[in-house]
């Protein structure tokens, strides 16, 4: 019987300084920036991919993601309406946005998600519409979400091991991911995306595994390097680091480059042969922050410039108050303004207040 390792925050002890952008790292920050561009932060990058979390709660309770004790979920009335969503999503794409995710908790949980979805699709300028998923509802859900104009789908899957599955999430469904991604191939998504969160001990020996499961399947695996967020007992023995994954991977595959993305998160390969590919996240030993196009807006109708930065807008509670766009543009203009040219570093990520992941959307 597998388990996951426990080791509280407490027991993260070493910090690193909260430093300068160092020479290299290609930002230069423009005081003088003009707010007539509203997602166009200090540093001159321009933010097109626009994140929005439909609601936080989830059918698993990953241990990554979600406190072992649970969460006080926030009120529905307090949750961002369709409308306001619509809204929302409106204003950023009239101001450049070219791409949406859908994320949650789990988004296929919300009432009339794919009302949401069909709303958006028509969004003048927009050019993809996606959803992270657990896959849990997608057979039901799949064909109306793509019939609304749902584009590009990721779904979660850390194991190829039922039982560690179970471990890991707290519950079953296994079996339901799996076909939920045989069911989106079928459909069309390809490369369809699967978001795979290592852990050093857990699941870090299935690299291999994964790497074999794309030979018959137009599947692009990520393995995602584990980020610290509240409640998730964060680690650096937990975590492996990319170049690390890619390594012992390449002692059994030769692994091909593919075009580097400047705004993508993942640097992505192939193996000769096969007909997914891999692709590798490293958020925290090889931040990618210099490239950063994205921006969230959480469940509860928080904007978010940063996926590990404490500082959050109230859009909604700006709307209820009846802001007008010009009202709500400029408070996203000035909360982009403010964004940093790089996150603090693990270590000081692990020490900082944050939200746990279910909440924030990823």
């Amino acid at each position: 019987m597998y388990s996951l390792p426990v080791i509280s925050p407490e027991a993260v002890n070493s910090v690193e300084p909260p430093g300068q952008v160092p020479e290299d790292f290609g930002l230069t920050y423009d005081p003088a920036r003009s707010e007539a561009d509203v997602l166009t932060d200090g540093f001159g990058r321009r933010h097109t991919y626009l994140r929005i979390s439909l609601i936080e709660h989830c059918n698993l309770r990953c241990r990554y993601c979600m406190p072992e004790e649970g969460l006080d979920w926030t009120s529905p009335e307090h949750l961002l309406t369709d409308e306001e969503i619509i809204r929302l999503a409106r204003l950023f794409v009239a101001q450049g946005v070219t791409k949406i995710r859908l994320t949650g908790g789990e988004p296929l949980l919300r009432r009339g998600v794919e009302r949401i979805v069909a709303e958006l699709s028509r969004l003048p300028g927009l050019r993809a519409l996606a959803m992270t998923t657990n896959g849990l509802l997608l057979p039901r859900k799949l064909d109306r979400l793509q019939a609304a104009g749902l584009t590009q789908l990721n779904i979660s899957l850390d194991t190829l091991r039922p039982e560690r599955f179970e471990i890991l999430t707290r519950r079953k469904g296994f079996e339901q991911v799996l076909r939920a991604i045989d069911l989106a191939i079928a459909r069309g998504y390809r490369p369809l995306k699967v978001n795979c969160v290592v852990l050093r001990g857990f699941n870090d020996d299935e690299l291999l595994d994964f790497a074999a499961w794309t030979k018959d399947r137009p599947v692009e695996v990520r393995f995602i390097e584990f980020m610290p967020f509240d409640g998730n007992g964060w680690n650096d023995a937990q975590l492996v680091p990319a170049a690390e994954m890619r390594a012992r991977i390449e002692a059994r595959y030769p692994l091909e480059p593919i075009a580097f993305d400047p705004h993508g998160t993942a640097r992505l390969f192939r193996i000769p042969g096969h007909q997914g590919r891999l692709g590798f996240i490293a958020s925290m030993t090889e931040p990618f922050c210099e490239g950063c196009n994205r921006l969230r807006i959480t469940a509860d109708g928080s904007l978010k410039v940063c996926l590990f930065g404490r500082a959050e807008v109230s859009l909604r509670d700006a709307m209820r108050r009846g802001a007008s766009d010009e009202e709500l543009l400029s408070l996203i203009s000035a909360a982009v303004g403010r964004k940093h040219a790089r996150h603090a570093g693990m270590y000081n990520l692990a020490r900082m207040r944050n939200r746990p992941m279910i909440t924030i959307g990823g």
